[in-house]
This record gives C-alpha cells, structure tokens and sequence, in this order.
C-alpha cells in the first residue's frame, strides 16, 4: 500500500490523478472541484437557522463552528451544494438557499467575460490594464504624462508590453489628495481617450469617480468606467455608465482620499471589504448596470495599512467570492515598500510578483504601471495555474 498527499490547493490535482488513472477530462474536473474544500462564513443566523445547520454539518459530515448569529461551514464543495437545493436542504435553512447557491454557480464556473461598451473582454487569460496618468500629483508619475504627446507615446508603449487595456486618469488619487473640478479632469482625460481611440491602440477605461467626466470620456470612446469610490461618490455616473453599457470597475475604499487613511480599522478585512463591495454591486445593479457589465476592485492601498493589503491579498478568493471579474491594482503601492524597502520608482518588480500571487487566487485584471514585467510574471502563473 502507498499513500500520496495531493495538493490541496488546486483542483488540477486530484484532476490530474483521476485522469491518470482513466477517467476523462470532464468528468474529472468535475469530480476535482467537487471535493475541493470550500469555507463559508454566515451572518445573521436566527437561532433556529444556526441550530439546523449545526444538526446538517453532523448529518453531512461538514465542520460547523458557529456563536451568536454567525456559523462557519468547511467541507467539501460538493456537501455544501445540498443546501443550494430547496428540496433537499432544511426547511429551516430555506433563507439560506438562494445565497448557497449564488456562491456554488461562482465556485463551479468564474465569469469568463466582461461586458464593455461595443463588445466583451475574454478572461480566460490574465488581461493586463495600464495606467496613464495625465495629472500632476499622481503618487508614482505625476507630470510625467500630463502632455497629450506624452500620454500617447505611454499608452503605445504600454500596448507594446501587452497591456489590452488603457486606463486614463486625470485626478490623483493618492491618500491625501484633493477633489479636482470635474470641467478641469475632462480637459485633462477626454483628448488623450480620443488620441488613442483615433490611433486604434486598444480599449480605454476613463478612472474617475465623476458622472460628467465619465460621460464626455465614452463619448470620446472610453469603453469602461474604472470608479475608485464604488458608485458612492457621485450617484449619477451608476446612470451614465448604464445608459451607455458601459464596463464598470467597483472598488472598494473608505472615506475620500484625503480622509481614508483615518479609516483602515478591520475586524477582519477580506469578508468586510467582500461586503462593501456586495453593497457596491447592489447599488449598480439597482441603476441598471448588468450583472455581466460590473468587475470588483479590493482597493490596496485605500483605506488599508501594510499588513491589510498582505492580508487582502492571500485572502483574496473571498473577494472572487463575491461573483464577479475581479481587477487588482498593486502597482507600486506603499505595502510593496513597507515589505521590499524599495522607493516608489522601484517596485515593478515586487507588483509583478503580487499580480502572480493575485491571479492563482482567482483576479483576472491587472492595473499596472509598467505592462512588461507584469506581462511576463503573469504568463507563468497562468502557465502553472491555467484559467480552467
């Protein structure tokens, strides 16, 4: 008799040795990810909603720790999958079902694509977002790219290293900064989107938090709104975004940015921002943004201290968890520096390896500065941990 430990962290091993020992692709995959472990928290239990599921955990073989109001499930993906069917769950856990089973369609089958305005993004591979910046004060290259020539000249650079999309900013985000009036951040977003649309370089995203801004940019040809606020600050853009079908990134963040470093307080980071990003996509899709059309940014560096955005980062399913294409942007930011001791001009090295670690935990768009070293690092994680 011999005994082997699989890798339990990724499905492709048991796959892999149920394919080896003649099952077929499919029904080996499936199998795969139906023992694959899975880890569920719960909130607002009643009581007898959390005694039924401790009596289910029992009964199914499931680990269930649960206290006041909360139960915690561990067990494998397909135990848990009975309670995503009303005839066969609990009657007590009937309330519960809906939400299993949202999680269970996310945990078979990630979102493959991406809506935009005028077509879909496939991510099936890792799709690599470049920043251009066209403003003054920007954290990293502020007044580096603040000429339409010099903005143009960055975005065929960043084509040139494989970024698919280009994201055009006009308002520093960096903690601390200032509101920059809307009429200002057109003048500074609009030309530029339509340099690039004029030269056909590739799909633009305008990153504001402004309905005026947003509308003036996908009518210059932006095709995706990237809104650092989550649909919080300016309630109008869920509308222009909508009316116009437009992509939307929802990130998350406390506070603005000038007051959010105040605000990075967590009992526990991942399930929290994972609920305030719920929140954001309730709120699009109450406007009538599609399901199809939303993507979910975690916000490193935004109202998050180092050991946050570390903890963000390897928790990072949960936030995949949530049932949408989720986008990182690591790119340079202060965690990368607190761990390498390296200056802001000197972290493309530590965002590549954080993209890598981002993709095998299930991010699919990857806001970069620099697009080669990024490019290269995620073509090995994806090598390693294809998109199955």
């Amino acid at each position: 008799m011999k005994l082997t430990a699989l890798a339990a962290h990724t499905p492709q091993a048991v796959r892999a040795a149920l394919a080896g020992r003649g099952w077929e692709s499919q029904p080996a995959w499936f199998a795969a990810t139906g023992v694959q472990p899975v880890t569920i928290l719960i909130e607002g239990l009643a009581e007898p909603e959390r005694e039924a599921l401790v009596h289910w955990g029992v009964r199914a073989g499931a680990d269930v720790l649960t206290g006041e109001g909360w139960g915690l499930v561990s067990t494998a993906a397909s135990r848990l999958a009975v309670l995503a069917r009303p005839d066969r769950a609990p009657a007590e856990l009937a309330a519960l079902t809906p939400e299993i089973a949202r999680f269970m369609m996310t945990h078979a089958e990630a979102p493959r694509r991406w809506s935009v305005a005028g077509g879909e993004i496939a991510l099936d591979r890792p799709v690599v977002m470049g920043i251009i910046n066209v403003t003054p004060d920007s954290f990293s290259d502020g007044g580096h790219h603040s000429t339409l020539d010099a903005a143009i000249a960055r975005a065929e650079q960043l084509v040139l290293d494989g970024a698919a999309i280009l994201d055009v900013g006009g308002e520093s985000t960096r903690p601390g900064a200032g509101v920059v009036p809307a009429p200002e951040e057109s003048a500074r977003v609009v030309p530029v989107i339509e340099g690039i649309v004029k030269r056909k370089l590739g799909t633009v995203s305008v990153d504001t938090r402004k309905a005026e801004v947003a509308r003036r940019a996908l009518d210059a040809g932006a095709v995706i709104v990237n809104d650092v606020s989550g649909l919080s600050y300016d309630r109008e853009l869920a509308t222009v975004t909508a009316a116009a079908g437009a992509g939307v990134v929802l990130m998350h963040m406390r506070g603005t940015p000038d007051t959010m470093d105040a605000l990075a307080t967590y009992g526990h980071v991942a399930a929290e921002v994972a609920a305030q990003l719920r929140d954001a996509t309730d709120r699009a899709l109450a406007a009538g943004i599609a399901p199809g059309q939303i993507a979910v940014d975690p916000g490193f560096g935004f109202a998050k201290d180092a050991d946050q955005n570390l903890r963000l980062l390897d928790e990072l399913a949960t936030i995949a968890g949530v049932g949408y294409p989720v986008v990182v942007g690591p790119s340079r930011k202060r965690f990368l520096g607190h761990v390498t001791g390296r200056p802001v001009e000197d972290r493309d090295r530590a965002t590549a390896v954080a993209c890598a670690l981002a993709w095998e935990r299930g991010a699919r768009i990857f806001r970069v500065h620099d697009a080669a070293l990024t490019v290269e690092a995620l073509k090995l994680a994806a090598a390693v941990r294809p998109n199955a």
